[in-house]
């Protein structure tokens, strides 16, 4: 699985608008504890009462036709369960490598940074990664792009260089996968799209 574990480590790795408040008013649940903090906010020129609420995931029943693929749905989310945590591991990384990088002086040094990081992220993670299906990998490689806003292919260019990019999506293609893969969670991801926010609220 050198492939994902290349993907892995390479790379190292709803604005609102501020409303004004006069006013707030507290009301209280029905179930004993629960309240909700109600405020009162200007909109076009009127005062209108307004509260935050969580936002509510609306999933289907399992069917119980023999052509609905539930078990392909179960796999997915045991194979999300697996490799979300890497893809926010890959962005926080990101992060920490581009703070710094840009604490850094000169182009010699962020080389020798990224050398040494790279070590400690394969020491730490190879393992783990080694052990993934490529069903595991695809996934990852969508997720990265999620949650870095990136696509695989793009980050291994941006850190390694355009050859390094173009070499290993040589090899991923040979495994079926695509580094330039993008996310899409209002078309064909959004299946896991859905998954991922259960999972984020701790129903899954």
């Amino acid at each position: 699985m050198r492939i994902l574990l290349s993907i892995f480590f390479t790379f190292g790795l709803l604005t609102g608008l501020q409303a004004q408040t006069d006013t707030a008013l507290r009301s209280v649940d029905t179930l004993p504890g629960n309240h909700f903090q109600l405020r009162s906010v200007e909109r076009n020129g009127e005062m209108l009462p307004e509260v935050d609420i969580k936002e509510v995931v609306i999933v289907g029943r399992e069917s119980t036709s023999k052509k609905f693929p539930f078990y392909r749905y179960q796999r997915l989310v045991f194979n999300l369960k697996k490799v979300y945590p890497y893809a926010q591991v890959v962005r926080a990384k990101l992060a920490e490598a581009n703070d710094e990088l840009m604490r850094l002086p000169d182009e010699k040094e962020r080389k020798k940074y990224l050398r040494k990081f790279e070590k400690e992220l394969f020491g730490e993670y190879e393992d783990d990664v080694r052990g993934m299906t490529i069903t595991q990998g695809r996934l990852l490689i969508k997720l990265i792009d999620r949650e870095t806003y990136n696509t695989s292919y793009e980050l291994i260019r941006q850190y390694r260089g355009a050859f390094s990019a173009a070499l290993w999506q040589g090899i991923a293609r040979i495994f079926g996968s695509d580094l330039k893969a993008e996310y899409d969670p209002f078309g064909e991801d959004a299946i896991i799209e859905i998954i991922l926010a259960e999972i984020e609220t701790g129903n899954l």
